[in-house]
């Protein structure tokens, strides 16, 4: 039986994700469990939106389409804000790390596939099929996702690739969401590890830290950069694709926002800089709406009934996938980097790199960081690894194990 769909316009869609991170935001505050894992409040309520399409969709025959062109826009603005906030210099100091993070999510990438086609062929499936409940839908992302389906279909002959990876994509991102905060929680507490309790975060305010009152030039003036920063970002991506080079548009605008940066930091001075405070406050809080925006949008389109075919193997992948990235990211990826603060904080994003997409890890770690203090080195390299570097070696190791 054909279900009834209902196409919600993009203004109110646009509302209703308003309206869904404020119910995020009540229930986390009323809930302990919610509060002691840092389980971010637009995921809370992006998935209460899934949960409920779920329900009128089996219940009722009902499919909800929300109209969310606006989401990726904010998704490219809030990179704007962390390139125009990001300093170099701090990036030549960590390149080492930076490193170390891309070799440890490369020698994830074979671990996770290796593990998917492991299941597949348990399951008495085409091994290959295994790479869709991989490192093509979790550590690629929907992007990834898309783009390899066809081949998959086309010439390895597997008829339901787009179904698997397109429902692996949705499990791994809630799991992402989720694990995160409880990771970075409990190594922090575990391994008592000294926070950084410094208020000049990449994204939001430290949790019950005063700052000063922000005026509508401070925010119109951040508003500009970015928007200026969202251009050259346009700018760069239609040269690097003339040049044939493809990056997400959001790698383009991080890149971009990192220039712009530095030249302005070329002609002004330091000093000068760091007294435009009001400035950075309107960026911070541009920043912040657009990413919880972003992620209670990306999960209230969820539509979880995709789930339903080829269930028993996709669950039964996805659970191991998700204990190996746990145990992965608490054992190795946390030791590996240093065993400091900055590490628990990558680690809360390694979930992101490892199981959802760029903007998960970055809502985990801002998640973490609100409450502990500022990570700078984390959210610099995590962007790079997670955005840029990973996909291309990605790429790569999909190639070597479909044959493609």
């Amino acid at each position: 039986m054909t279900s009834q769909l209902f196409q919600v316009h993009g203004l109110v869609s646009f509302t209703l994700a308003i309206l869904l991170l404020f119910l995020g935001k009540t229930l986390v505050q009323h809930n302990t469990f919610l509060r002691q894992y840092c389980i971010p409040e637009s995921v809370v309520g992006g998935f209460v939106c899934a949960a409920v399409t779920s329900l009128l969709y089996f219940g009722l025959n009902i499919q909800i389409e929300f109209d969310l062109q606006v989401r990726d826009t904010l998704l490219l603005y809030f990179f704007a804000g962390i390139g125009l906030k990001s300093d170099m210099r701090q990036l030549l100091k960590g390149g080492r790390p930076l490193l170390i993070l891309l070799l440890l999510a490369a020698v994830f990438i074979l671990l996770q596939n290796s593990l998917g086609m492991g299941v597949a062929q348990a399951f008495g499936l085409d091994p290959k099929a295994g790479l869709m409940v991989g490192s093509i839908s979790l550590t690629g992302g929907v992007g990834t996702t898309l783009a390899w389906a066809p081949l998959f279909v086309d010439k390895l002959g597997i008829s339901n690739a787009h179904e698997l990876g397109i429902a692996s994509n949705t499990v791994g991102l809630i799991a992402a969401c989720v694990i995160g905060g409880p990771i970075a929680n409990r190594l922090i507490q575990r391994y008592q590890l000294s926070t950084s309790g410094d208020a000049a975060l990449e994204v939001g305010i430290l949790d019950q830290q005063p700052s000063k009152p922000l005026d509508y030039y401070d925010v119109l003036w951040a508003w500009m950069w970015l928007n200026l920063t969202l251009m050259a970002g346009y700018g760069l991506n239609l040269l690097l694709v003339d040049a044939g080079v493809t990056l997400p548009k959001f790698v383009s605008c991080l890149f971009a926002g990192i220039v712009i940066h530095h030249l302005v930091l070329a002609f002004v001075g330091d000093q000068r800089l760091k007294t435009w405070s009001g400035a950075s406050q309107g960026l911070s809080l541009i920043s912040d709406i657009c990413l919880g925006m972003f992620l209670t949008m990306a999960l209230m389109g969820l539509q979880l009934w995709q789930l339903s075919g080829a269930l028993m193997f996709i669950l039964c992948a996805l659970t191991l996938q998700i204990l190996l990235t746990v145990a992965y990211t608490y054992f190795v990826v946390f030791r590996l980097m240093g065993r400091d603060y900055e590490a628990s904080v990558i680690a809360s994003g390694f979930g992101g790199i490892a199981l959802g997409s760029t903007a998960t890890a970055i809502v985990n770690m801002s998640t973490v960081t609100q409450k502990y203090g500022a990570a700078h080195q984390a959210f610099l390299i995590v962007p790079l690894v997670c955005g840029f570097f990973i996909d291309l070696v990605n790429a790569v190791i999909i190639s070597m194990f479909s044959g493609l």
